[in-house]
């Protein structure tokens, strides 16, 4: 079944305590979305809030999958770049799928999802993301359409001596 994407949906109760369970489970999973198990709902909820304000402020744009129970199951984070000189693209950020549905093309679907909301927006003619190296996530978003435009090596340090390359990742819209 496939999930149903709400660009800007209302910031309800439901909606903030879904993305902040399901930023938690991702991230106990072993996702790449700014924290390493194992992690509380409460060390994630400040980053959230964070997000949630960027959104009050019309600078980011949440993009969100419920699945047919209508749980929030996927999401992305669409940042606007405030710099004069680079309005014409935008950041990708915070981009999950839970893990009890990963493996259906979700992920896909999702990132299909946040390439439509962008080219509705006017003059956006990229997105940008970046990602942790390691992971095998450069080769996904690889087979989306992005394509490796830069590479920090070692940049993210997820433990004492596991550090990781941060790779940025640029899907053109046109």
């Amino acid at each position: 079944m496939p999930l149903t994407f709400t660009l800007d949906p209302a910031v309800t109760p439901d909606l903030r305590d879904g993305v902040l369970d399901l930023w938690t489970d991702v991230s106990n999973a072993g996702g790449s979305v700014g924290f390493v198990p194992p992690v509380a709902r409460e060390t994630i909820r400040p980053e959230l809030v964070k997000h949630l304000v960027a959104m009050a402020e019309g600078r980011t744009r949440l993009l969100v999958g419920r699945d047919e129970q209508g749980r929030v199951a996927a999401t992305a984070f669409l940042s606007l770049n405030t710099h004069r000189l680079m309005t014409h693209w935008l950041w990708l950020y915070t981009v999950m799928v839970h893990p009890r549905h990963q493996g259906q093309g979700y992920g896909r679907d999702l990132l299909a999802a946040a390439a439509d909301a962008a080219r509705g927006l006017d003059g956006i003619e990229a997105i940008r993301l970046t990602c942790r190296g390691g992971l095998g996530l450069e080769r996904f978003y690889a087979s989306c359409g992005y394509k490796e435009v830069g590479r920090v090596p070692g940049a993210i340090r997820v433990a004492p001596g596991d550090d990781r390359d941060d790779v940025v990742m640029l899907l053109p819209l046109h």
